[in-house]
Parts: structure tokens; sequence; C-alpha cells
């Protein structure tokens, strides 16, 4: 019994001791270990600012909107005979959509023919009167009355000679009217009236529509205070546009596609709307290929200039503080850490066009934020945006491996 307490003293002591070994060589190693890292400041990637010419363009939404748009109507009653185009064609200016019954202007136009023809023959009677008339006042045979009265009858059926053209030309060209032509070139919507329908001139319903689908306008808004920000860089020379007025615009489908044509600004509105202040700008395309048809919604691509001596900087390099302010970490002369509070006036891709807070020549750290801390020494180097981009496509066969 005396044995076994003996024993097990023994074991707990050597137990203890082992123990405490242990803890001192944890605790040395892990002194070294702090020794060594603080002795190396953590690296970070970093790029130095420049300035570069860069293009400024800004995306707004918008619909498309027909070059032209016609409402056919009638422009004379009568019985529709025959519809002469087919319902979502395309037609030529001039070309006849509808055949009203012509009958009746026919006559119409018969009848003015045959006044013409008479008042036409009533003055060759009055000028050779009045010409007679003329001789015999001469030697006192008739009074200057009957002259006078003789000039006047001349005068008068060649007044009814003009009326009776004019009566003419006006039934040529109800009878014309008759065949309801296309006011413009374009693709024709469905028709109101079939065959047998009557119409009346100036009617209030259309019998179709056309519109004209090459070239489209896009019709987009804008805030009132981009509008005039963009007129301040303009006069304050931070923004050049090579073709004033001439603003090229690029267009972005529903689908997130890209269009192939490329337009141009044509129009500015003068007026802001009060309910959105907005104002709507108006750009032109070239649409051969029918692709864009009225009222699809869009997104174009205006190109408002470009930055001279801009100041960029990669997006992932730029938080928020806690009021929102843009803020970068900038490295010093002496390799340790400074914040900077940034005036960002938009994102140019996978970059921010920095307006205040930068200069050139700063070191903006791009990688390695989170081991940078305001005063604190850092290791910097240059950033590779390739090789920053190559782990995250590599990480993916490696993922899949171990899910095998």
């Amino acid at each position: 019994m005396h044995t076994n307490d003996v024993t097990l003293r023994r074991g707990a002591t050597l137990a203890f001791a082992l123990a405490i070994g242990l803890g001192l060589a944890a605790c040395g190693k892990q002194q070294g270990g702090g020794a060594q890292g603080g002795g190396q400041p953590p690296q970070v990637s970093i790029v130095t600012v420049g300035t570069q010419s860069v293009p400024v363009s800004t995306e707004l939404a918008g619909r498309t909107v027909p070059y032209q748009i016609a409402e056919v109507r009638p422009q004379v009653s009568g019985i529709v005979k025959d519809r002469l185009f087919r319902e979502g064609g395309d037609v030529k200016a001039g070309s006849s959509l509808y055949q009203i019954d012509p009958a009746t202007y026919q006559v119409e136009f018969e009848r003015a023919q045959a006044a013409l023809v008479k008042a036409e023959a009533n003055v060759a009677t009055t000028r050779s009167r009045a010409q007679r008339y003329e001789e015999l006042v001469a030697i006192k045979a008739v009074s200057q009355q009957d002259r006078d009265d003789a000039v006047a009858s001349q005068k008068q059926a060649e007044a009814d000679v003009a009326v009776a053209r004019a009566a003419v030309e006006a039934a040529r060209i109800n009878l014309a009217y008759t065949k309801v032509a296309a006011p413009i070139s374009g693709r024709i919507g469905k028709s109101t009236v079939t065959p047998g329908a009557l119409v009346t001139a100036n009617q209030a319903a259309a019998l179709t529509t056309i519109q004209q689908l090459d070239p489209v306008y896009v019709d987009v808004t804008q805030s009132s205070s981009e509008l005039l920000r963009l007129r301040r860089d303009m006069t304050d020379g931070r923004l050049k546009r090579s073709e004033i007025g001439q603003a090229r615009v690029k267009l972005l489908l529903e689908d997130g596609s890209a269009y192939r044509h490329e337009g141009k600004l044509a129009f500015s509105d003068v007026t802001v709307d009060q309910g959105t202040g907005t104002v709507t700008l108006r750009a032109v395309f070239p649409n051969p290929d029918k692709v864009l048809l009225p009222g699809m919604y869009v997104r174009a691509v205006l190109e408002e200039g470009v930055r001279e001596n801009a100041v960029v900087v990669p997006q992932q390099s730029v938080s928020r503080d806690a009021k929102g302010n843009a803020v970068a970490m900038v490295v010093n002369a002496e390799n340790k850490v400074e914040p900077r509070v940034l005036k960002t006036q938009r994102a140019l891709g996978n970059q921010w066009l920095v307006n205040e807070g930068l200069q050139v020549g700063d070191r903006v750290i791009v990688e390695g934020i989170q081991k940078a801390r305001p005063g604190s020494p850092v290791t910097p180097v240059p950033w590779d945006p390739k090789a920053a981009s190559a782990p995250a496509a590599a990480s993916a066969p490696a993922a899949n491996a171990t899910g095998k």
C-alpha cells in the first residue's frame, strides 16, 4: 500500500514537470514568432497616381420613337372600293393605299370642264364686241356708255373663265383624292376599314398609320443638375468635346446586347419637366435592319467629351467611411499609411474619376488595405492587375478537385 502511494506521487510530479516544460517551450516559440513578424511591415500593392485623357460618357434610359409618323385620313367622302397595300409592309411615299369610288367625282370634273369651254366661248364674243365698239365710239356711231358696257362684259367673261378653270382644278384634285396615297415612306400598320366602308373627308379616325423607322429617334432624359454640371465642365475647360453638337451615342438593347450602329445627338429640349426635373435629349440612329421598333426600352451611352488631365484610381482602392465619404489609403514618403477623403465624380469602367483628394505622385493602396492601419508602416509593391485576377481564375479548378 505504501509502495503504491509513492509510485503515484512520482508519476504526478513527472506529469506536472512535463506540462511546465511544454508551456515554456510554447511561450518561447510565440515570443520568437512575434519578434519575427514585428520586424517586417505588412506588404501592400499600390498604384502611383498620374493623369490621363479619358472619355467621359453617361448611360441614360430612354425609348425609341419613329423618325416620322403619319396618320392617313381621306380627303373626300365616298365608299372604299379596294385596299391596295399589305398590312405591316413597307410603302413608298405617293403609292396608293385605298381606292374610293370615283364615279361622282369624275362627273363633277367633266361638268367643270364643260363650264370652262362655255366660259371661254363667251370671252371670244365679248372681246369682238368690245373691239367693234372701240372703233365706233371714235366716229361717234355709238355712245361712250355702250363702249364701256362692252368692255365690262369682256372683263366679266374673262373672270368667268378664271372661275371655271379653278372649278376644273378643284374637281381634278377631288378626283385624284379618291386614290388615298401614302404621305411618307415607311412601315404601314393595320387598316381600320375594309372595302365597302363609308369614309368622310377629314374624319377623326385614321384609316391607317405609317411610321418611318430608318433612321429612328431615341428619346432619353437627363437630370437638369447633370446638364448644368456638364455645361460648367465645358466652360471651365475640364471637359473637351471634339465636335460641338455632334456627340456620339451608343445603344444598349433590352437584352443587354450592344446595337451595332452608332448614333449622334440631334436635339436637346429647352424646358425642364417640373415633375421630374429632367430634360429630354433626342439622338438619331440608323436602322436599316428595322431592329429598333417604336416604343422599345433602350439605354443610350452618351459621349459627353474627353476629360483632360484626369485622375483615376481602381475602384477597389476606394472605400466608404461611416459618413459615406469616399476614402483611399495612401502610402506617404515614410512608407506609412495616411487616409485621404476623396471627391469622386463617377465610375469609368472599373475605375473612379477623382475630382479632389489625390495629387500626381501619390501612392494609393489597392490590395492589402485590411492590413494597413493609419500611421502604421507598410512595404509597398507595384500593383499588377493581371496577377490579381490570376488567383481567382485558378481557384475554380482547385475547388472542383476538392469537391471530388
